[in-house]
């Protein structure tokens, strides 16, 4: 594969920077933590369900900004595994509420100095001045993406993702 040059138009593009560091850190979280056989998503919903426990599926899309669609077919496969556990909220008998199993308690907590020394090695290359800057606007971004649209803008969104990609 031929990497971006230096000054061309893509290297200035904040797009195209933050999916390109999306695609290392996801290849790297996959490579590092290849054992636990756990991808980035489903370590996120991992440690939202062990730190919110009994959320809805809708707060744990919220949360954690999976799409409502691939949130479900995560769970449903935990699910299958053992490692989440669900049942009816006793004030909504539609909504259930979401919980790590023990074998899912184990998981994560295997999982997290794995994910601590994938977050490490991501940031190794940074100052640890320019670790906090990162991660202080990767979460403005994040934050001011999120309070900017509504449910429909995301969905659109989303939606001309997956027709360019395709």
């Amino acid at each position: 594969m031929k990497k971006d040059l230096p000054g061309s138009s893509l290297s200035r593009s904040p797009v195209h920077l933050l999916h390109r560091a999306s695609q290392r850190a996801a290849d790297h979280f996959t490579g590092i933590m290849g054992q636990t056989e756990l991808t980035p998503r489903q370590y996120a919903v991992l440690l939202t369900v062990a730190e919110h426990e009994g959320l809805s599926q809708t707060a744990l899309v919220s949360i954690t900004g999976i799409d409502r669609s691939t949130l479900a077919d995560i769970v449903r496969r935990m699910l299958r595994k053992g490692i989440l556990q669900r049942q009816r909220t006793r004030h909504d008998a539609r909504t259930y509420e979401i919980r790590l199993t023990d074998r899912g308690a184990e998981l994560l907590a295997a999982a997290q100095p794995v994910a601590r020394e994938v977050d490490r090695q991501l940031l190794s290359e940074l100052s640890v001045s320019e670790r906090e800057t990162l991660i202080e606007i990767l979460t403005r971004i994040v934050v001011s993406q999120d309070s900017d649209s509504g449910p429909a803008d995301q969905k659109r969104g989303r939606d001309a993702n997956r027709a360019a990609a395709a």
